[in-house]
């Protein structure tokens, strides 16, 4: 089984909640319990990509601070995209909300 995981709101979250205002990444804090649901899914057998959409609308390259940080924060995974598309609702028939991981 392949399992994409967003990276913020989801394993991670940010003390600036607003959003006109840019995000600093690499002040990013760690969810552990959602980050120890990811690694019981890699630890099970599943393939984990990590994919992020971390500087598509800044254009700014968050590639090292992400990959930096999924290794300190303990992140067993495969794979780490970025260039996700920046959205706010999308639907998919595959599709878990982070608020429903249990």
């Amino acid at each position: 089984m392949v399992i994409y995981i967003d990276i913020d709101e989801t394993i991670c979250t940010h003390k600036n909640e607003d959003p006109s205002v840019p995000r600093d990444y690499a002040d990013a804090m760690p969810i552990p319990e959602n980050i120890a649901k990811a690694n019981q899914m890699f630890d099970t057998g599943a393939t984990i990509v990590y994919w992020t959409a971390r500087g598509t609308v800044t254009g700014i390259d968050w590639t090292e601070v992400t990959k930096k940080q999924l290794k300190d924060w303990g992140c067993r995974h495969h794979e780490v995209k970025l260039g996700k598309p920046y959205y706010d609702v999308f639907i998919d028939d595959k599709a878990m909300n982070v608020k429903d991981w249990k």
